[in-house]
Parts: C-alpha cells; sequence; structure tokens
C-alpha cells in the first residue's frame, strides 16, 4: 500500500499509474530477504493477529493458578510443543463490543483489535476504530512491499445487513485502516498468491523477475509521459502532479527492492488452483502462503480472520456436525461444550501448525519464529451469553521478543484487552500513548 501526502483520491492514483500496473499487483511484487541487510541491521520484527470468534468452552480453557506455569488443557494440548513460547492472558475485558441491542457478534469482532465500539449503521457510514495490526504495519510500510496482509477463511463478500442494524462490513473484517476504512480479507489462496507474486504461475525467479521487468518499463513510460504534462499545468496542479510522481517514485522504490532481493531462494510453490474442500487444508495453505510472505520479506504483518463471528460452518470432518453458531449457544449442555471443546482444540491445531512451520523455517542464526509475536483469540468469552468479559487470549512469541513463556497472567478485573495490545506494540517497538479504549500497558507484562 503506498501512503503519502497526495491530495489525489487513491482511486485516481490507480488510473493515473495505468490498469497495466494494478497497484495491488505491483505491491505485490516478490521480495526477498537481502543477506547484507540482515547480517547488518537488527533482526526483522514480525506480528499476526488470528481470529476465532463464538468464544471458548471457557471451563476447560480456564487456567487454575493466577500468574502461574500454564496447564496444558485439552484446548491448548496441540501446541504443547511450545509452551515455552505461549502466554495465556485472562481477565482483559472488551466493553467496547457489549451492548443489549442484539447486535454483539459485529461489535465485538469489530472492538477485539481496534478497542473501538462498531457504529451501529447499515449504510455506508461505518465508523470503528484503527486496529493494531495497522497501527504495527505503519511503522514497517516503507520497508516492505505490502504493509500487512489480511486472509479469511470463509467469504468476505456479505453484503447488506448481517445482525440487527449492523452493516455486513462489521462481519467482513477485523483490520481497519482507519476508523472508517476496513481492510478488505482475502479467502481465495489463488488470489492471495497473486497479490502475492504477482500473475506467474509460480515462485520461480525467472518468471518473476521477467515480470518485475515489464512493469519497470511501465513505469518508466508513466513516468515520462506525467513529467512531460506537467510543464503544462498551472502552479497548483503542478503540485499536485508533483505529489503524484512522489508516488510514482515509491512504486519504483519498490520495483526496485523486488529486482534487488528476487534472487533469495525460495520453495517453489506454484499458484494455488483455487479454495481446498476441507477447513483444515485451507487454514494451512493460507497459512503456507503467509509464512512465504515472511520469508520474503512481502510483509511484517498480518490478520487472518479464521472463524468470522455467527459462522454457521460445521466441522464433521472432527465429528462436529453442529453449525458453529448454533453449538455456541450450548445452554451448558455437557455434550454440546464437549462439542465446543474439540473445535476450540482443533482452531488450536491450525494455529500450532503455523507456529511450527515458522518455528523450523532457519532464518539467521536462528528461526522465523525467534522474532515474531501473534495474538490469538475471540472477542466474547461465554459464547452461550455473549460475554465480552475475560476473553479468551493467547500471546505466541519469540524467544527474541522479551516476553517470558509457559506462563499464564491474570489481569486485574475490568482491564481492557487494550491495554495488552499496547504492551504488546511496546514489543514491536510502537510506542502509542493511546489505543482503543486502553489505559496503558497491562502491568503484568511491562519491563519483562
Amino acid at each position: 500500500m503506498i501512503i503519502t501526502k497526495t491530495h489525489l483520491p487513491r482511486r485516481t492514483i490507480l488510473r493515473g499509474v495505468g490498469a497495466t500496473i494494478a497497484l495491488p499487483l505491483l505491491d505485490a511484487m516478490v521480495p526477498a530477504f537481502s543477506p547484507l541487510r540482515l547480517s547488518a541491521a537488527a533482526p526483522v520484527k514480525r506480528f499476526g493477529a488470528v481470529y476465532v470468534g463464538m468464544g471458548f468452552n471457557m471451563p476447560i480453557w480456564t487456567q487454575p493458578n493466577a500468574n502461574a506455569a500454564l496447564e496444558m488443557n485439552p484446548i491448548l494440548q496441540p501446541i504443547e510443543a511450545y509452551k515455552e513460547r505461549l502466554l495465556v492472558v485472562s481477565g482483559c475485558d472488551s466493553k467496547e463490543g457489549d451492548g443489549i441491542d442484539g447486535g454483539q457478534h459485529p461489535r465485538m469482532q469489530t472492538s477485539w483489535l481496534t478497542g473501538s465500539r462498531a457504529f451501529r449503521t447499515e449504510g455506508v457510514n461505518i465508523h470503528a476504530g484503527t486496529s493494531l495490526d495497522q497501527v504495527v504495519a505503519r511503522k514497517f510500510e516503507k520497508d516492505t512491499q505490502l504493509a500487512s496482509l489480511e486472509l479469511a477463511i470463509e467469504s468476505t463478500d456479505l453484503l447488506g445487513t448481517c445482525s440487527l442494524g449492523y452493516s455486513c462490513a462489521y462481519n467482513n473484517t477485523i483490520a481497519w485502516r482507519t476508523p472508517t476504512t476496513p481492510l478488505p480479507m482475502e479467502n481465495n489462496p489463488r488470489n492471495v498468491f497473486e497479490r502475492l507474486f504477482g500473475a506467474s504461475d509460480s515462485t520461480d525467479p525467472k518468471v518473476r523477475l521477467a515480470e518485475i521487468h515489464t512493469d519497470r518499463s511501465v513505469l518508466d513510460s508513466v513516468t515520462a509521459k506525467v513529467s512531460k504534462f506537467k510543464t503544462t499545468l498551472g502552479t497548483h496542479d503542478q503540485s499536485r502532479m508533483a505529489e503524484y510522481l512522489d508516488a510514482v517514485r515509491d512504486v519504483e522504490r519498490r520495483v526496485q527492492k523486488a529486482e534487488e532481493q528476487v534472487a533469495r531462494e525460495l520453495p517453489l510453490v506454484d499458484r494455488p488452483v483455487g479454495i481446498p474442500g476441507t477447513f483444515e487444508e485451507h487454514v494451512k495453505l493460507m497459512f503456507d502462503l503467509q509464512a512465504l510472505a515472511f520469508q520474503t520479506d512481502l510483509t511484517r504483518v498480518f490478520t487472518f480472520l479464521m472463524v468470522r463471528e455467527a459462522s454457521v460452518r460445521s466441522y464433521p470432518e472432527i465429528g462436529v456436525p453442529d453449525s458453529h453458531h448454533p453449538l455456541s449457544h450450548h445452554q451448558n449442555n455437557p455434550e454440546k461444550l464437549a462439542r465446543q471443546a474439540k473445535l476450540n482444540a482443533f482452531q488450536m491445531r491450525m494455529m500450532a501448525y503455523f507456529v511450527d512451520k515458522l518455528a523450523k523455517t532457519k532464518e539467521g542464526d536462528g528461526n522465523m519464529l525467534d522474532n515474531s509475536v501473534f495474538l490469538y483469540g475471540s472477542g466474547m468469552s461465554d459464547s452461550n451469553l455473549h460475554l465480552h468479559r475475560n476473553l479468551p487470549i493467547t500471546v505466541m512469541h519469540g524467544k527474541n521478543m522479551g516476553i517470558v513463556g509457559n506462563r499464564h497472567v491474570k489481569a486485574k478485573e475490568g482491564t481492557p484487552l487494550a491495554n495488552l495490545q499496547m504492551t504488546l506494540l511496546g514489543k514491536m517497538g510502537v510506542g502509542v500513548e493511546k489505543f482503543g479504549d486502553g489505559r496503558g500497558e497491562l502491568d503484568l507484562m511491562t519491563g519483562i
């Protein structure tokens, strides 16, 4: 994504650059790590947030001892191999997701990463807050070709009203560039691949380099034509065109970065043909693509809507044939609670797959997990009651992130989730005085 001080609307920039350039494609030029840069500079930090809607089986999830070593309950067991890289945080609330008007699902999904309340509307005047991932993305966006990557599993093209006066826009994403700009999330692996590597059929460096050279030729042509046209404009328009050319030059910089990094040896990956037939295959493929985006340093920030609120998907492959949303209203039925716990463990297994993949991918003297931190959890705790208190939250982190793992941290009652998120911003080197409804960093994590 290109961020400039230009007064031209983004759509105008797209038209001005030309349809053959297509900014999403240019942002997705394949880069790779520069070994010289890695050896000379501080290690690259990465951040991700993974959302699973409709809460957890809280009786099983809840840790028995406050501020103590983790008990690896059945939901955590799939990621037990990395318990030293886990921090379970309890006691955090998302009060901006609360309410009595029946719109809990869109509000809780929206507030999870923004700490802000979704404005109730069925129209285009949606409003929330800038999400945590985008605060981090703004720090790294000049160093990578994509500021961030937004992934999902279910279709995100819902239209109209999804929940008692709330626009479906709130159900389609967890990432907000600004309070009025929700970012689209992509659930088709083929489209994600093309955003990362262009329209090529594989990650083969020869194919990628040919596409980069094509786009450089188009950019050179556009720059020359616009510069000549600029001389015919008035002073005010010349100033606007100068800003526009700054944006074009930023694209040129990204193309140059791609050219410099394209020789990076990557796994040879073919473009996916579409959406896999099972949830597990789909999630793993999306995580594979995200890991590849990290490996190429295409982006250092991502969000993943693994399970959106009010999803009606069923999971017969793991013995959970129930539609997820009705199952979440378990009414404390032991059999339904058991199936919910099985589903929660399955979701955790998907996250464990990603963590394991990063841990096994060498980088410098360590691995890709070492300098990464991920926020994993849900915007509600007890789904039967739509509770916004004591949210199920896990922080997964590398050994270099200054976080002590294998711990359960219990925050003071009423602590905003945004307090924890402000702490994570600090770990990423992003200092903020205010975020969402936060009141400061989480005391029990400060300084660790």
